[in-house]
This record gives C-alpha cells, sequence and structure tokens, in this order.
C-alpha cells in the first residue's frame, strides 16, 4: 500500500550541484542557538495574603496582591486579589481588580470583577466593570493612558497632533 517515493531519495541532481540543504546545518554556530531560542516568561510575582508593605512597587513585568500595599504600583500586569487592598496609584498595561483599590487606577485595559471595590479615579483605554463591581469615582478614556505628562489638559494637543 506504501511505496518509498522517488523524491525522497538522495541521487544525483539534474545540474550536478550538492544539495544546498545540508551546508547550512553544517555552518550554524552553537551560539546561534541560543539568541534563537525565545526567552520563558518568568513568573508572576506574588505578595501572599500575609504581607503588609509600604512603599512603591515596579516592575516590568506581572504582579499578584493578596496582600496589602500602601504606595503606588507600576507593572505590565496587576492583578488585585480579592482580600488584597492597595492605597495607592496603580498603573500597568493591564489591570485586574478582585479586590479593594484605595486611589487612582491607570491602564491600558482595566477589569473591575464583581469583587472589586475601587475608591479612586480610573483612567483607561478600555474598562470592563462586571454586575456587583463596587465603584466610586470618575471614569476617564484616554489613548494613552499610562502617561502621567498633564493628565486632562494634554489630551486635546495629542489628538491634535495625531491628524
Amino acid at each position: 500500500m506504501f511505496s518509498k517515493s522517488k523524491i525522497n531519495e538522495p541521487g544525483p541532481k539534474a545540474d550536478g550541484a550538492p544539495a544546498p540543504a545540508a551546508e547550512p546545518a553544517k555552518a550554524a554556530p552553537a551560539s546561534d542557538f541560543k539568541s534563537s531560542a525565545p526567552k520563558a516568561k518568568p513568573p508572576a510575582s506574588t505578595l501572599s495574603a500575609d504581607l503588609h508593605v509600604t512603599g512603591n512597587l515596579k516592575t516590568t513585568g506581572d504582579i499578584q496582591i493578596e496582600g496589602q500595599v500602601d504606595g503606588d504600583i507600576r507593572a505590565h500586569l496587576l492583578t488585585v486579589g480579592e482580600g488584597a487592598t492597595v492605597k495607592g496609584e496603580v498603573m500597568a498595561d493591564d489591570v485586574v481588580v478582585n479586590g479593594r483599590v484605595v486611589g487612582r487606577v491607570r491602564g491600558l485595559k482595566v477589569r473591575l470583577t464583581s469583587t472589586a471595590r475601587v475608591e479612586g479615579d480610573i483612567i483607561h483605554k478600555t474598562i470592563a466593570i462586571e454586575s456587583g463591581a463596587h465603584f466610586e469615582g470618575s471614569v476617564q478614556r484616554q489613548d494613552d493612558p499610562l502617561s502621567t505628562s498633564g493628565s486632562g489638559k494634554a489630551k486635546m494637543p495629542a489628538d491634535s497632533a495625531k491628524g
């Protein structure tokens, strides 16, 4: 039923040139293999429920808060756990609030789950607020909510500069 195909058999080519596929395999140095391999994304940093931090936190990675933070937080992805409390400004590309935030929330994507309690303004590009979430403050959409230069007044010049 199955037969060996002549396409896979080695043999002389019509022009007599050696097969080029074998050449790159020999020439590739071992150092190229390391640079082409994608780096694994580190796991999110977690602040456990029994931890109380006073001070600002800043990371380019992901952070999950389960305890209490009195200070500002900057991250790529910030998750505030159900039992967590953050008192200060939070700023991240993605913000997911399951617990309590007292202060301004800035994010490209902001999501308040049904267990969220936010007391402060939210500046966002996209927002989702689930039924049951508690929110006191104002909501403002901006194309670049992570930009802190002239939070409200810079909106009009930035829009006219794009035109």
